[in-house]
């Protein structure tokens, strides 16, 4: 070989070390920046990740305030809280015989947009206010489910009433059978106890007449009030009507609204009525029976006036078992049983 020959052999030797030399800094660089490249999708997709967090995190920081001040305002335009509250306290009053609340210790939880309302209720029997359970009524909105009712009374009344479960009976109305017992259950009653019963009259009567009927030793605490439908309870659907009374005493505690300041009992009785009549969904839900017709019941009173066919009475247990010879008691419903409190 020549010189010559030499020089280009290494030459081509040269070339290609070159471009071997060429071509492993760029396979170096590619997988390099390939690695790079990886890191920051990874740096990308985190930050990515961590701003959504983020802004989630705001918006939902935001949500909450701004709904918790939104259901605020709802409840509070016009009062719908406290109307809701009222119509819940006052169909009690007027449906339920012999039981109020103390609308100081009710209380409230408001979510959004809805509302929770519970409060205990009460009945007298001899002397005393006893705590016999307690109301819960959702709202969803202005919109309240089925109350949930805890009672603890030894004889409640059936959770839907009907014609055979009435305590209070109408003159016009059958006497359900299961009265024939109801003086036996008072006769075995002890001596020293009180007792609640449930009064149905022979006729109808002025809420001052019956006042004078018991003897100064039986309280009338609640009266039966006759609006045209209490003969059979039933309104055109066939659904049971709720029978409606209002508190025969004054009660001087300042929540009530039969507090006897400025209105008889009996004018409150007829206020509360149209209250209800304005509310009358609400009231529906609330009450036992699922019938009001408030309206043509209104109209009845109106034209008629107010006439009671039975009362809710208590005391000394001796004492109520001599109504058995009262001309005008048709039957009776034995309620609650206390010892001794008559003073």
């Amino acid at each position: 070989m020549n010189k010559k020959d030499r020089n280009e052999t290494k030459d081509e030797e040269l070339y290609e070390t070159l471009i071997h030399d060429s071509v492993k800094e760029f396979e170096d660089a590619h997988s390099h920046n390939e690695k790079e490249l990886k890191q920051i999708v990874q740096k990308s997709k985190n930050s990515a990740l961590r701003t959504n967090i983020l802004i989630s995190l705001a918006v939902l920081l935001l949500i909450v305030p701004v709904m918790t001040l939104s259901t605020y305002f709802y409840y509070a335009i016009g009062g719908r809280a406290n109307n809701l509250i009222e119509v819940a306290s006052k169909t009690i009053y007027v449906t339920e015989p012999n039981m109020s609340l103390e609308e100081m210790e009710l209380e409230e939880d408001i979510g959004f947009f809805t509302m929770n309302i519970t409060f205990d209720v009460f009945k007298r029997i001899g002397k005393e206010d006893y705590k016999v359970g307690n109301y819960e009524i959702y709202h969803a909105f202005d919109k309240p489910s089925l109350p949930k009712r805890n009672m603890s009374l030894e004889r409640p009344m059936p959770e839907i009433p009907s014609e055979e479960t009435e305590y209070l009976v109408h003159p016009d109305a059958a006497i359900p059978l299961d009265r024939s017992d109801e003086w036996e259950i008072l006769r075995g009653l002890p001596d020293g106890t009180v007792s609640e019963v449930y009064v149905s009259l022979t006729q109808l009567m002025s809420p001052e007449e019956i006042e004078k009927q018991f003897g100064k030793n039986i309280e009338v605490r609640w009266l039966a009030v006759d609006t045209g439908v209490e003969a059979n309870h039933l309104d055109g659907e066939g659904l049971y009507v709720t029978q409606l009374g209002y508190p025969a005493q004054i009660d001087d505690t300042t929540w009530s609204p039969f507090n006897g300041r400025d209105q008889t009992n009996e004018e409150v009785f007829m206020d509360i009525l149209q209250f209800l009549e304005k509310n009358e969904d609400v009231t529906v839900k609330i009450a036992r029976g699922k019938s009001l017709m408030l309206s043509e019941r209104i109209s009845y009173l109106k034209q008629h006036g107010i006439h009671v066919y039975g009362a809710v009475v208590t005391g000394p247990t001796p004492e109520l078992r001599k109504l058995e010879n009262n001309q005008l008691v048709r039957s009776i419903k034995v309620g609650e049983v206390k010892l001794w409190n008559w003073k």
